[in-house]
This record gives structure tokens, C-alpha cells and sequence, in this order.
């Protein structure tokens, strides 16, 4: 199972919602997931559809709880190469789709075939609805990636004045949301490991929301160990190469005038470099006597390459 079904799995437990809620969270999934159908003798069917049979589970028994509807439901297969079963929840004129549809706004209730686009102000007009609403649209149309891959979550509808609307309502919490056209689509998208989590936690997917804050977490640890892993590779190269050119100055030295013709604390240091090509600064100025720090080792370094680099000007 894909950890977008787990999430939409997790999400259906809840069932202990009341009316208004369960009002906002079935208008967010028939909104992005619905089919309305008007057969030639004129009467009106609804279809949702979905691959996630805890999905169909959760829609059954909303209607059946809140509005006494007992829809049909079918499983066919799907057409596609993934060959999962498609779950159809049926509810036709006989069943009372009319007043469903006018109740979760699907339809306008002053126009009976007029369908509505929009996200009714009074189905999120206060907190547990606005969540309800956003966890029915992901319900019925979003998905999200694995985390171990990549952090990325979207909602997925054909009309671009709900997207934008839907995105707007996403962004009440504080969130970035935004909104792209994909061929004949509009996704709503968010993309910030973060921001991915605090949608979860407002859809009420907390187990995942935990696998999602520890995989960040196992995440930004490896980051900073590869961080500091690069950090000190880079350093020690850097010692390394700088060492290395010490070194062939003081060989220079050594053969051009002899490192006698240096000042004592030169010769010393030099002396020591040679002995001691791996140590580092501050490990070379724990073994003069008296002990020099590594700025100070530094500085008489510098000057007997300085020294080379005139030697080896006059030998052109």
C-alpha cells in the first residue's frame, strides 16, 4: 500500500463527526471525485468513485448515518495496467440524491441542474468544518508522495476557480499552497516537508504525520553528518595541500641556501615540518619550546614560503 492510501486510510476511521461536518467533508470529495448523471427520463444519479475501499466504507456510512441514504455500491475493475478495483457509490432519485446534492451544494438549490463551482461559505463557516471539507477533497482527490523520496502533497481538480478557492481555504492555516495547470487540470500543491505536516495534522492523519516527522528528522541527520563529512574532508584536503607545499618550499630552501642561513625560529619550525609532514599547525606549536600557537606557526610559515617563492624567482 502507497503511503498516500495509508494516509486516506487513516483519515476514514473517523466517523464520529456531526452533520455539518460530515455535510463539508462529503461536498469536498463529490466536489473533485463525483460524476452527476441525468438519464433520459429525466432523473438525476451521482456517482463517486474511488480505488481506496476505506473511502467508499466512510461515504456509505455517512449517508447512511446523517442522511438515512443507503447507497449502492460496486466494485469494477479498472481499465488501467495497475488493475485495482474501482469502487463506485451509487445514489439515484429513489434514494433522495436531490436533496443530498442541494444540501452539500453540489447543485444550487434555486436551479436544479445548475451545478455549483464554488466552496460554500456556510459548509466552512467555522474550524472542524474547514478541516472536514479539506480532508473530503484530499479524500477525493489528492495524494502524497512518499516522504523517503520526496515531500510533496496535491490536490487534484478539473475547474480553476475551485482550485484557486480551495488553495485559498489551505491557506488560512498559514500555509503556501499553490496552484498549476496540468493538462486539463488544476493541482494544488504543496512542496515544504513542514508545511506537508501541518496539513496532515489538519486532516487528522496523526500516525502519519508521525512517520512523516521522523523520517524529517532521519533526514536532517544525515544531512548535517554529510555536512560535516564534506566540511571536514574539505579542511583536511586543505591541510593536506597546504602542508604538502611547506614542505617542497622548505625542500627548496633546504637545497638552494641550506636551512642554516634561516632565522632560529624558522629553522625550527622547518625543521619540524619536515620530521612532522601530517601535524597540524596548532600539533607543530605544542612542540617548540616555548609553545607557539597555530596563528603563530601560521605566520612562520608563511614566511619561509615567502622565502621560496623568491628563490625560486631568481633561479628563472
Amino acid at each position: 500500500m502507497s503511503f498516500s492510501s495509508k494516509v486516506k486510510s487513516e483519515v476514514c476511521r473517523y466517523i464520529d463527526i456531526s452533520k455539518e461536518e460530515t455535510m463539508a467533508l462529503l461536498s469536498g470529495i463529490m466536489k473533485v471525485s463525483g460524476t452527476i448523471s441525468l438519464a433520459s427520463n429525466k432523473q438525476l444519479s451521482f456517482k463517486i468513485s474511488t480505488e481506496n475501499p476505506a473511502i467508499a466504507r466512510l461515504v456509505f456510512k455517512l449517508l447512511k448515518i446523517h442522511f438515512k441514504i443507503h447507497a449502492k455500491i460496486m466494485v469494477k475493475k479498472n481499465n488501467s495496467l495497475k488493475k485495482n478495483n474501482v469502487y463506485v457509490i451509487l445514489i439515484n432519485e429513489e434514494m433522495g440524491v436531490k436533496k443530498l446534492l442541494k444540501e452539500v451544494r453540489i447543485i444550487k438549490k434555486e436551479e436544479l441542474f445548475s451545478l455549483d463551482y464554488t466552496i460554500p461559505q456556510e459548509l466552512v463557516d467555522c474550524d472542524k468544518c474547514k478541516k472536514a471539507y479539506i480532508r473530503g477533497s484530499f479524500l477525493g482527490g489528492g495524494s502524497i508522495s512518499n516522504p523517503e523520496k520526496t515531500y510533496h502533497l496535491e490536490f487534484v481538480t478539473h475547474h480553476e476557480e475551485y482550485a484557486q478557492q480551495l488553495s485559498e481555504l489551505i491557506n488560512t492555516y498559514g500555509l503556501n499552497s499553490k496552484v498549476i495547470q496540468r493538462k486539463s487540470s488544476y493541482v494544488i500543491y504543496i512542496k515544504e516537508g513542514e508545511q506537508i505536516s501541518d496539513l496532515l495534522n489538519i486532516i487528522g492523519a496523526y500516525n502519519s504525520l508521525f512517520y512523516l516527522e521522523n523520517i524529517r528528522i532521519m533526514k536532517e541527520m544525515r544531512n548535517n553528518v554529510n555536512r560535516l563529512v564534506n566540511c571536514e574532508t574539505a579542511n583536511l584536503s586543505k591541510t593536506v595541500n597546504a602542508a604538502v607545499r611547506q614542505v617542497k618550499s622548505i625542500r627548496l630552501i633546504e637545497k638552494e641556501i641550506g636551512l642554516q642561513r634561516l632565522p632560529k625560529n624558522l629553522r625550527e619550525i622547518a625543521e619540524l615540518r619536515l620530521k612532522y609532514p601530517d601535524e597540524s599547525l596548532k600539533e607543530l606549536g605544542q612542540m617548540l619550546n616555548p609553545k607557539v600557537g597555530k596563528s603563530g606557526v601560521n605566520h612562520r610559515l608563511r614566511k619561509i614560503e615567502k622565502i621560496a617563492d623568491e628563490l625560486r624567482k631568481e633561479g628563472r
